[in-house]
């Protein structure tokens, strides 16, 4: 079983505070920590932008890949 400093169900928040309260989650980390990210769709927009946010600063690993439910691990380095 994996262990993650945090867990972020983005269901569970109004369109308008995905993305803040992912980054703020993200900016908390530790290098070496990681978080999951819990989505009903496949978040790729959200990767496009940590692409142009923190280039070369995490890893972005798939845990499951849909149909309905999507998890990503999101590693700060």
């Amino acid at each position: 079983m994996e262990n993650y400093t945090a867990t972020i169900n983005a269901t569970e928040y109004p369109p308008h505070l995905k993305h803040k309260v992912i980054f703020e989650t993200f900016n908390k980390l530790n290098a070496g920590e990681a978080m999951l990210l819990i989505n009903d769709h496949d978040p790729k927009p959200l990767r496009f932008q940590f692409e142009s946010m923190y280039e070369g600063q995490y890893d972005w690993e798939y845990v499951q890949q849909g149909p309905t439910l999507f998890q990503v691990k999101i590693s700060k380095q």
